[in-house]
């Protein structure tokens, strides 16, 4: 079934209970929507945008801050037959122009975050867009745009029942950028169903759970997380805002039950209980069944003290990228606590094989490139036939990851493959020495890259993040590290903040950028 008409289905199975719940504490805002209304506004957005001449493979921006908002929004586009094109909302102005000309999106839906970015494009937007529809208060509405409410919600509730196929596109999702300019994969309706199943299957969700979104909507990620809610009409909350205190509390008072965190969360609750900021018994947890991570290598150290802190927690890992519909087509499995440090096997109705460079399948305990297989794969990067060539061979996806499989077929992540050191000769694996440096408990954060070197070709840096109230000299770090072999040690050590994206991936080229040209 598709993810429109699972909608549909829960309005008709669970009508009037809560479907989503938004959270903004800052604001000490709490707002809901039942199932009915999801599905009545998701019909009236679709109606509106075909009454302003959206049609079938049309594209709609939405570049908008996680809110109650954001769901019904996508689902709406996608059930006007349109592709929706959700935007990163930490893109500068000209990358957003970027997207926008590369899909040709005709609508462009925004929130109050964006107003300044879109204004200052807006002349070279208006070469595709036709209408501007904001999301945000009434008396911050520019006047070139159409209010949400005004446009959205008068049109008929009833579904308009636009004929789509599993095979039809659905969404443009623009990658990361993390180790390039970003590029537009094509997703169809029946990734985004196969999605469901795969977190349905790996995480079993009921009617009785409760999901706590707290990344990025935009994301694959979050979202396909929240499929695995969606697809058997369990509510789900929405965080705006990320803090230990306010992750806590919102899982005590709203009983939640699967929580996905992104590694920087995880740290800094583990830090806020270790320093008493935070008294575990202030909260009701008892209903907490399962905590996951995924969108970046995970440092077996942290799972170690997590489940010293949340014994009765299930963890798992899960792995996946734009390109494969989200995570999944790895996971570690919750019983699997044996093999923390691992991403895992295969997921569901997943394939999985390890490559050398004339793709040639590597035996157990060889590093060579991943490559995944499943109907999870995207249709193709849109409009891009060279970069699809070269990513997609016989139905199989290159990932761009360096990874090794052990004697029992779990698969463990070494890095990406544009990230590798090359020193002296010898191949350094970053994640490698990240995740050696994070067992170190004065150590929150690190990120280690290459920089050039005349006589080694590369260096291995490290940017460091201590704990707070921590202190540690660069002597220090140099003599934890002499437990690594001599070409793996960093040469230089910087302490400062490691940049990540919203979905907690280390922006390797931000840090090239800022660390790689001190020398």
């Amino acid at each position: 079934m598709l993810i429109t008409g699972i909608l549909e289905k829960n309005a008709a199975d669970y009508g009037k209970e809560i479907a989503l719940i938004e959270r903004e504490p800052a604001k000490n805002i709490r707002r809901h929507i039942t199932w009915d209304e999801f599905n009545s506004q998701a019909n009236s957005i679709a109606n509106s945008l075909i009454a302003m001449g959206i049609k079938k493979e049309d594209k709609v921006i939405q570049l908008m801050m996680n809110c109650i908002e954001w769901l019904p929004v996508y689902l709406g586009i996608l059930r006007s037959g349109a592709w929706a094109v959700p935007l990163n909302f930490r893109l500068s102005a000209d990358d957003i122009m970027m997207c926008t000309e590369t899909a040709q999106a005709k609508v462009f839906i925004f929130g109050e975050e964006f107003i300044d970015r879109i204004n200052s494009i807006k002349v070279c937007l208006d070469k595709n867009v036709a209408a501007y529809i904001f999301v945000g208060r009434d008396d911050k509405c520019p006047e070139y745009a159409m209010r949400y409410k005004d446009v959205f919600l008068s049109s008929s509730i009833i579904n308009p029942k636009v004929e789509i196929k599993p095979s039809d596109g659905a969404a443009l999702y623009f990658t990361s950028g993390t180790t390039g300019r970003p590029k537009p994969v094509l997703l169809t309706h029946g990734n985004l169903e196969f999605a469901c199943l795969v977190e349905r299957n790996h995480h079993k969700q009921t009617h009785k759970d409760n999901f706590l979104c707290i990344p990025p909507l935009y994301h694959t990620g979050a979202k396909m997380h929240w499929f695995g809610n969606f697809i058997v009409g369990a509510k789900s909350v929405i965080l705006k805002g990320v803090s230990p205190k306010w992750i806590l509390e919102t899982i005590s008072e709203e009983r939640a039950t699967i929580v996905w965190l992104l590694v920087p969360w995880a740290h800094d609750i583990l830090v806020a209980i270790e320093n008493k900021d935070i008294n575990l018994s202030d909260y009701k947890l008892d209903q907490w069944r399962l905590m996951h991570i995924g969108a970046q290598p995970v440092p077996p150290s942290l799972i170690k003290k997590w489940k010293k802190v949340f014994p009765d927690h299930d963890y798992d890992t899960n792995c996946g990228l734009t390109e494969t519909t989200g995570p999944g087509c790895v996971h570690l499995g919750t019983q699997n606590l044996h093999k923390v440090g691992a991403i895992g096997l295969p997921g569901f109705e997943w394939e999985c094989m390890i490559v050398d460079s004339n793709m040639k399948a590597l035996p157990k305990g060889k590093s060579g490139e991943l490559l995944v297989r499943g109907p999870g794969v995207m249709k193709e990067y849109y409009e891009n036939p060279e970069a699809t060539a070269e990513t997609l061979i016989d139905g199989w996806l290159l990932t761009g990851d360096i990874a090794r499989m052990d004697d029992d077929g779990f698969i463990w992540l070494v890095d990406r493959k544009k990230d590798v050191i090359i020193s002296g000769g010898e191949n350094v694996f970053p994640v490698e020495i990240e995740n050696f440096l994070m067992d170190n408990n004065k150590i929150h954060d690190v990120g280690v890259i290459g920089v050039p070197d005349e006589r080694l070709g590369e260096v291995v840096t490290a940017v460091i993040k201590l704990k707070p109230g921590l202190s540690m000299s660069k002597e220090d770090v140099f003599k934890f590290c002499e437990e690594l072999p001599r070409y793996k040690r960093p040469r230089k050590i910087f302490f400062d903040d490691v940049p990540r994206n919203p979905t907690g991936k280390i922006e390797k080229p931000r840090m090239r950028k800022k660390f790689g040209c001190i020398f």
